[in-house]
Formats: C-alpha cells, sequence, structure tokens
C-alpha cells in the first residue's frame, strides 16, 4: 500500500508540464508531501485496528448475550425445581396430615385429592415440557424465545406454589374450625 501511494505521488510529480513549474505554479515540497502520504498509511493502519476492534466488540457482545440468556434459562429452571420440590414437601407432609386429620369427612377426601392432583399434574406438565425445550432441536427456538417461555413457566410455576399454599391453608382452617367446633359442642358443663 505505502508503495502504491509513492509511485502515484512520484508519477504525479514527473507528469507535471515543464513550463508550468516555471509559470508560477506552486512548488511542492516532497518531503511534505512523503509525510502526508506516511499520515495517511498509518491513518489507514488504525481504522483497520479500529474496525478489528469493533468486531471483537461486537462478538463480545453477543458471547454475553447468549450467557445472559443461559442464566437466565438457568434461573427459571432452578425456580421451577425448587417450586417442584416444595410441591412435594407439600404433599409428603401437609396433604398427608389434611387427609388424616378425623375433621375431614371421607365425603371430602375426593376433592381434597383432586384439587391436589390437578396441581401436581400441572407441575408434572410443566417439567416434561422443560425438558422437551432445552434438549430438543426440533421447536426451532432462539435463546431468547427458548429464555422467555421458561420464564412463562416460572410465573406458573409460583403460581402454583401459591394455589397449592393456599389451598392447604383453607383446609387447614376448615380442620382448625371444626376442631373448635367440636370441642365448644362436647365440652363437659358443670351444672
Amino acid at each position: 500500500m505505502k508503495t502504491k501511494l509513492l509511485i502515484i505521488a512520484t508519477a504525479f510529480i514527473f507528469l507535471l508540464p515543464t513550463r508550468a513549474a516555471c509559470q508560477g505554479m506552486p512548488v511542492y515540497d516532497n518531503t511534505n508531501f512523503i509525510s502526508l502520504v506516511k499520515q495517511l498509511i498509518e491513518s489507514g493502519k488504525q481504522t483497520a485496528e479500529m474496525i478489528k476492534s469493533v468486531k471483537f466488540l461486537k462478538d463480545a457482545k453477543e458471547a454475553i448475550e447468549k450467557v445472559s440468556s443461559v442464566v437466565q434459562q438457568l434461573r427459571a429452571v432452578e425456580e421451577i425445581a425448587q417450586n417442584n420440590q416444595r410441591l412435594i414437601q407439600v404433599m409428603q407432609t401437609d396433604l398427608q396430615d389434611i387427609l388424616n386429620s378425623p375433621y375431614i369427612k371421607p365425603e371430602e377426601i375426593d376433592r381434597v385429592v383432586e384439587s391436589f392432583d390437578a396441581i401436581v399434574q400441572n407441575s408434572l406438565d410443566t417439567v416434561d415440557f422443560m425438558d422437551e425445550i432445552l434438549s430438543s432441536d426440533h421447536l426451532k427456538m432462539s435463546d431468547a424465545e427458548r429464555a422467555e417461555v421458561l420464564k412463562q413457566k416460572e410465573l406458573e410455576s409460583r403460581e402454583m406454589v401459591a394455589n397449592i399454599t393456599t389451598k392447604t391453608k383453607r383446609y387447614r382452617d376448615i380442620i382448625s374450625f371444626r376442631k373448635m367446633q367440636d370441642k365448644i359442642n362436647n365440652r363437659e358443663t358443670n351444672y
């Protein structure tokens, strides 16, 4: 590149008509011209380096966005897993306590089980759907789309935990009320 510019500059100087230099045409100082050419070459190199830096930064930004998307996906999956763990704990302890309570009538047991079963089935469907999203390419989703879907499932999972907490509290309140009612109805009077 440097050689081409030097050849062009030299050719420009030699192509000047000789009498033009004698008729008041400005005389060019070759050292200044060569200095200008050197500056142009150096500027070109700096521009090339800047273009490389911009490309590197663009690639780095894309990599960071991918990592950010993966982190969001992992957080959503972790939240869903924690919510499912809470559901399992409720099923193992609270539901068993509710069903074993003498204050829940036998005809109510089916309704209690059905209400909790719907939540459990939704939880299992969410886990299957997450597995499908994370392990299969046939859905042809970008990382951002996948993160958005997982975020939605995370919100549904939170709603599930809130729902099961509400149901558990409602059944515990019913048991507590019936227990208190039983104590009042069966108290001994000292008359």
